[in-house]
C-alpha cells in the first residue's frame, strides 16, 4: 500500500488559494505600452524632425503644418508639391523601485528595480501637401501612437510581490520556508497608425480653415510568463508546482488504500484496528498528528482527511503552475479634425482640434493560462484615443528670428478606458510649449525650445502595469537648406522626469505595506529631409 507520506497538518489552511495569483494583478494590461514618444497619454505629437528642435509648433505654417496646424499650410509660400520624409530614433526606460519586506526571501534585499527599456530605431513619418491658389490638400502618415516594444525583463513588482507571499504562506501552514525564486518577464508593444488625409481653405489674406480626419488603426501585443516557482521547503529550493503534485498524488494514494477496508464494512472502525503500526505511523505523519491520535480516528475520517488534502495540494500545484499570455489586440477608428489659422505681419495663430477617436480592441490570444478572462481569445476592450486642443502661436520679432509659445490639451478623462480608468485622471494632460528659431542665413537655421507636461493623474491612477508623470523637455537643432527646394532636418530631444511615489498598507491586497517609485527617461534623435516641387 504506497502511503502518504508529505507531513502536512490537518488544519492546512490554503490562503494562497484565496487569490487569483500573479496575472490577477494584471487586471487590463492594455495601456502598458503608453507612448514612447512625446504627448498625451496615447497619443506622439513629434510627427516631425522640426518638433524635436522646437516643440512649440502649433503656429507653424511650413509642411510639418500638415500635421500640427493644417489651417496654416494656406500660407506656404509657393505653389505646388511639398514633401517631408522623417525618421525618430528614441530610446526609453522605465523603472520601478518597489520596497517591500518579502521581497527579502530572494537575493536578501527588500527593495528591487524592475526596469523595462524600449527602443525604436525607424520610426518614419512622411507628410506631404499640394497648393493650388487657396486650396492646399495634405496628408499625414505616421505613428500617432506608441511605436516601440517595452521589456521587463525580470517582470514587474505586483508579479513577484504574490510570490514572495509563498514562504510566509506555507510557514503559517506548517511547511518551514523562508526563500523563494522565479523565472518572470513581461513585454508589450503598442503602435498606432495614423493616416490623415484633409483640406485647407484660404479665405482671404488673414484667415483660413481646415476639415480633415484621421484613419487609426491599433496593433498591440502582450507576452508574457511567470515560470519555476520556488520556495525553500526541505532545506533546499523546489518547484512547488512538482512538490505539491506529487503530494496531490500521495495523498490520493493513500486515501485510495482505505477503500478496500470500507468496502469491507470497516468504515466506522478506528483507524488502529485496520491498518499495521508501520501503516499508522505513516498515515499520522501524513496528517501531521501522533499515532494516538490517528489511530483513534474512523477509516472514513481519514479517508476524507486524505482527500481534502490532496484536493488543497492539487489547488497550490495549479496556483503555482507556469503562467503563459499571448495576446494581440486590434482596433481601428476615425477622428475628424478641423483648424483654423490667422495670419498677419509676422504674427501667426493657429487653432486645431482632434475629436475622440471611439475605439475597441479586440483580442487574438494564442495563450491565456493566467486565468485573466479579459486576455479571453476575441475579447473586446475600450481603448478611446482622446480629443485633443492645440493652440499655437509664433512671432517674427526680426526677420531672422521667430519666437513661438503653445498650448495642448489632451481630453483624457472623457475617453473611456480599461477599468474605467479615465475616472482618476483630473481633466486630462496639459502641456507647455516654448521655442525660438534662428536664420543665420539663406542657409543654415537653429531652433531650439521646451515642452512642459502636466499629467494630471491621481495616485489611483499609478501602477506599474500604467503609470503617467510629470516632465519636461529639451530639444535642439538645425536645418541645412541645400538648394532652394530641399532642405535636410537635424534635432535632438531629450525629457526629464519627475518620479512619482506611491505608498500602501495593503500593498497588492495583501495587508502588507510596500512603496513603488516610477521613473522613467527619454531621449530621440531624428532626420527629415524637405522637398518642394
Amino acid at each position: 500500500m504506497k502511503l502518504f507520506t508529505y507531513i502536512c497538518p490537518v488544519n492546512f489552511k490554503l490562503t494562497i488559494m484565496k487569490r487569483k495569483l500573479f496575472f490577477s494583478a494584471l487586471a487590463l494590461f492594455l495601456s502598458f505600452s503608453s507612448s514612447v514618444f512625446a504627448g498625451g497619454l496615447l497619443t506622439n505629437t513629434n510627427q516631425n524632425v522640426t518638433f524635436l528642435r522646437n516643440p512649440a509648433r502649433g503656429a507653424s505654417i511650413e509642411i510639418d503644418a500638415a500635421y500640427t496646424n493644417p489651417a496654416g499650410l494656406a500660407f506656404l509660400k509657393i505653389d505646388g508639391f511639398h514633401l517631408s520624409v522623417n525618421n525618430q530614433s528614441a530610446f526609453q526606460t522605465r523603472t520601478i523601485t518597489t520596497e517591500f519586506a518579502p521581497f527579502a526571501g530572494f537575493c536578501g534585499n527588500v527593495v528591487k528595480e524592475f526596469e523595462g527599456t524600449a527602443q525604436a530605431l525607424i520610426i518614419p513619418n512622411l507628410q506631404a501637401a499640394y497648393k493650388i491658389g487657396k486650396w492646399v490638400f495634405s496628408a499625414n502618415i505616421g505613428i500617432v501612437g506608441g511605436g516601440g516594444t517595452l521589456d521587463f525583463s525580470k517582470g514587474l513588482p505586483s508579479f513577484e510581490s504574490q510570490v514572495a507571499l509563498l514562504p510566509l504562506m506555507l510557514s503559517q501552514s506548517g511547511i518551514p520556508a523562508t526563500q523563494y525564486a522565479l523565472d518572470s518577464r513581461l513585454e508589450g508593444s503598442s503602435v498606432i497608425y495614423g493616416i490623415q488625409l484633409g483640406a485647407t481653405y484660404k479665405f482671404n489674406d488673414y484667415f483660413s480653415a481646415y476639415l480633415g480626419g484621421r484613419a487609426n488603426i491599433v496593433n498591440n501585443s502582450y507576452e508574457g510568463y511567470i515560470r519555476n516557482i520556488q520556495a525553500n521547503v526541505g532545506g533546499n529550493l523546489v518547484n512547488l508546482n512538482s512538490y505539491f503534485t506529487e503530494a496531490a498524488t500521495q495523498a490520493t494514494g493513500a486515501a485510495n488504500s482505505l477503500q478496500q477496508a470500507i468496502d469491507g464494512g470497516y468504515g466506522n472502525t478506528p483507524l488502529h484496528m485496520v491498518v499495521s503500526p508501520e501503516q499508522l505511523t505513516q498515515m499520522a505523519a501524513g496528517l501531521g498528528l501522533s499515532e494516538t491520535q490517528a489511530g483513534a480516528l474512523t477509516v472514513n475520517e481519514v479517508q476524507g482527511a486524505f482527500f481534502q488534502k490532496a484536493t488543497q495540494a492539487e489547488g497550490v500545484a495549479n496556483q503555482t503552475a507556469d503562467k503563459e499570455l499571448n495576446c494581440k489586440q486590434k482596433g481601428f477608428g476615425i477622428a475628424p479634425i478641423i483648424g483654423l489659422n490667422y495670419n498677419w505681419k509676422g504674427l501667426n495663430i493657429g487653432v486645431k482640434y482632434e475629436f475622440k477617436t471611439a475605439l475597441q480592441l479586440e483580442n487574438e490570444t494564442t495563450e491565456n493560462s493566467t486565468g485573466v478572462e479579459a486576455y479571453n481569445d476575441k475579447v473586446k476592450t475600450p481603448y478611446d484615443i482622446p480629443a485633443l486642443l492645440t493652440i499655437g502661436v509664433q512671432y517674427d520679432i526680426i526677420p531672422q528670428v521667430t519666437v513661438s509659445v503653445g498650448y495642448h490639451h489632451f481630453f483624457d478623462s472623457n475617453a473611456k478606458m480599461a477599468n474605467d480608468k479615465q475616472k482618476f485622471i483630473n481633466g486630462g494632460v496639459n502641456e507647455y510649449l516654448a521655442g525660438i528659431e534662428y536664420r543665420i542665413n539663406d542657409m543654415f537655421l537653429v531652433s531650439c525650445g521646451t515642452q512642459i507636461t502636466r499629467q494630471g493623474v491621481t495616485d489611483d491612477y499609478q501602477s506599474d502595469m500604467s503609470f503617467a508623470i510629470n516632465s519636461y523637455s529639451l530639444g535642439f537643432g538645425g536645418a541645412i537648406r541645400i538648394t532652394q527646394n530641399f532642405r535636410v532636418n537635424l534635432a535632438y530631444f531629450i525629457t526629464n522626469y519627475s518620479n512619482w511615489s506611491k505608498s500602501s498598507n495593503n500593498y497588492g491586497g495583501v495587508g502588507m505595506a510596500g512603496t513603488d517609485i516610477f521613473g522613467r527617461t527619454n531621449q530621440t534623435f531624428g532626420i527629415g529631409l524637405d522637398f518642394r516641387f
